[in-house]
């Protein structure tokens, strides 16, 4: 699994975002990488809130990309998958889940909720850490 976020309240103002990244194999699992599944994620409690944006997903992701929790329908329906304009070998949506939680972005408006602007109020800290990152959409 890449994610595993938890919430086990809807009004936590918890969250993954990954935004303009690249989703890559380590070069050690290379030589196993058939031999496991990997996804995007999986939901660790009740209201899971994990979203991905403008991001390259290299193909060793499985197409269905996110994971039920130990083969269950837990949190389908109360968690909050996104996926925004992501691109490469794995970011094919056609396959995804079809959960109540799951859904693609279309909205360059919403996506930008989870950028560093507006997320994290990106504007009045980082600059001043010098870590590359881009404000919004």
């Amino acid at each position: 699994m890449i994610t595993a976020q938890g919430r086990n309240d809807p009004f936590q103002n918890t969250r993954i975002s990954i935004h303009n990244s690249q989703i890559l194999l380590g070069q050690d699992l290379k030589p196993v990488v058939r031999a496991f599944q990997t996804y995007l994620g999986r939901p660790w409690m009740q209201y899971s809130r994990t979203v991905i944006l403008q991001t390259y997903i290299d193909g060793f992701i499985n197409p269905s990309d996110w994971s039920p929790w130990q083969n269950t329908n837990f949190a389908q329906d109360t968690l909050y998958y996104r996926e925004y304009k992501n691109f490469g070998l794995g970011s094919s949506t056609k396959r995804r889940v079809a959960w109540k939680g799951f859904h693609v972005l279309t909205s360059p408006n919403v996506a930008s909720c989870f950028t560093m602007r507006n997320l994290i109020a990106g504007d009045s800290w980082l600059p001043a850490t010098k870590v590359p990152f881009i404000f919004g959409i």
